[in-house]
């Protein structure tokens, strides 16, 4: 296998909702969008922890967005793919279908 570094499941769901909600990802679309994409429940700490793992790795970058009057005025955090983010997220995809490549039909018996 080349040298590459492979996402784990759960940086793979929420790079690909990132990635899925663009410019309106921020902490409760995105907890939203991976609930919805793995059938679980999420918490926000799970979510901001893993949130701050993908900016410590340079696969997300985080900015403040202005102040919202309704909110109390305080600002929500949005997060977009970097370009180390991209690239993460495309290979993570072609490995996974590499897997499967020579699988006709899969049958776990």
């Amino acid at each position: 296998m080349p040298d590459r570094d492979l996402l784990s499941l759960w940086e793979g769901v929420y790079l690909l909702s990132i990635w899925e909600l663009k410019e309106n990802a921020y902490g409760v679309t995105i907890k939203k969008a991976a609930s919805l994409k793995t059938g679980r429940v999420i918490s926000y700490g799970g979510l901001y922890f893993m949130l701050a793992q993908l900016v410590k790795k340079g696969y997300v970058e985080k900015n403040a967005g202005e102040p919202i009057p309704r909110r109390g005025g305080r600002s929500r955090y949005y997060y977009a793919l970097t370009g180390k983010g991209k690239r993460a997220l495309r290979t993570s995809f072609e490995f996974q279908k590499s897997l499967w490549r020579d699988v006709k039909e899969p049958v776990f018996n």
